[in-house]
């Protein structure tokens, strides 16, 4: 079982689902959900009247206690995630992403291919290896905006311990170039 601090506590799954972790735990044991896959437990949690965000919530974490799954994985591999909030508007934020010569000064040698970008909004990214890179962004009103980066497809928890080591100082180098 994750520890106590890296998931949600017995008194938000009960209010949420009507069972605790505990209990969680016993009816997928019973039914057999070891040797099952993630939508096969999906589906025998949503037998019990809970709602699709809460199904992936008690699947994921009894899967990790489990032994079914490690923290960062997902059916597609691992992911890593960073955040940060900047000091512009979302449209300079975008720019600094969809503008090769600008995302160049932030981002050096940085081959990737962006799939798909959505004015202010996000960007969806091939990155050099064929992993994904998907990019969110927030408006956070006329001066201040939110970038989220979404790292998929990694390969093992190493390549997420990198990946949030990248991220984070690139996202130290955009914030210093957009705000400077």
């Amino acid at each position: 079982m994750p520890k106590q601090s890296e998931r949600m506590s017995d008194e938000a799954v009960r209010a949420k689902t009507g069972k605790s972790w505990d209990e969680w735990l016993t009816i997928l044991d019973a039914a057999g959900a070891r040797s099952l896959g993630h939508k096969e437990i999906v589906a025998i949690v949503g037998e019990h009247g809970v709602g699709p965000w809460w199904r992936q919530m008690v699947t994921v974490t009894y899967e990790q206690a489990r032994g079914m799954r490690e923290k960062y994985q997902t059916a597609s591999g691992y992911t890593a995630n960073a955040s940060r909030t900047i000091g512009v508007p979302v449209d300079r934020l975008f720019e600094a992403w969809s503008d090769a010569t600008l995302r160049g000064r932030w981002l050096p040698d940085a081959e990737l291919t962006i799939r798909k970008a959505t004015p202010d909004k996000s960007l969806r990214i091939t990155w050099e290896d064929g992993s994904n890179v998907d990019v969110g962004l927030v408006s956070k009103g006329d001066s201040k905006s939110q970038v989220a980066v979404e790292h998929a497809k990694l390969p093992d928890a190493e390549a997420v311990a990198r990946a949030k080591g990248y991220w984070k100082q690139a996202l130290d180098r955009l914030q210093a170039m957009v705000e400077g």
